[in-house]
């Protein structure tokens, strides 16, 4: 009995093993949250950002722990400029938005850019109460915070030569 137990529970390690190479692999990304619920979102790293798309109706306490340990390890892999669309994103709480000021402090902290794209009505006025829309960037699409970040890669170069 106790074998058998054994051996389901090395199976199933092994599926999640292989589930989470092919998700890897393809490019989409499915973490176990603390809650034991996939985390579902995209990333697509380009030479000067990356855009990573958030794929859940909701950004809270269940998913946010997720994110900050993505945010940090993209952050250690050297990526600077993050463009994080939150288009699918109806609702965020206090924890989704720690999240996304760790990216900003992050992006800051490496001369890069964080900006927040494709805001939802109640995400947009959680971070208007908050007094947030000051220090984030925000802006309505996924193609103008792409011309945005070259822009900033610009400013960065020529703040570089006059140095």
């Amino acid at each position: 009995m106790l074998l058998s137990a054994y051996k389901a529970a090395w199976n199933k390690t092994f599926l999640a093993q292989k589930i989470r190479f092919f998700n890897v692999y393809f490019g989409t990304f499915a973490f176990e949250s603390f809650t034991g619920r996939p985390m579902k979102y995209t990333i697509d790293k380009k030479e000067n950002y990356t855009i990573i798309t958030i794929d859940e109706k909701k950004l809270d306490t269940s998913i946010a722990p997720d994110l900050k340990s993505e945010f940090v390890k993209l952050n250690a892999e050297g990526i600077t400029n993050l463009i994080l669309d939150l288009n699918n994103v109806k609702y965020t709480d206090s924890s989704g938005l720690s999240s996304i000021l760790i990216a900003n402090r992050l992006c800051n902290s490496s001369n890069g850019l964080l900006i927040l794209t494709s805001l939802q009505d109640h995400v947009m006025k959680l971070i208007s109460i908050s007094k947030l829309e000051s220090v984030l960037n925000i802006l309505p699409t996924v193609e103008e915070a792409i011309d945005r970040v070259f822009l900033h890669e610009i400013e960065q170069d020529l703040t570089n030569k006059e140095d």
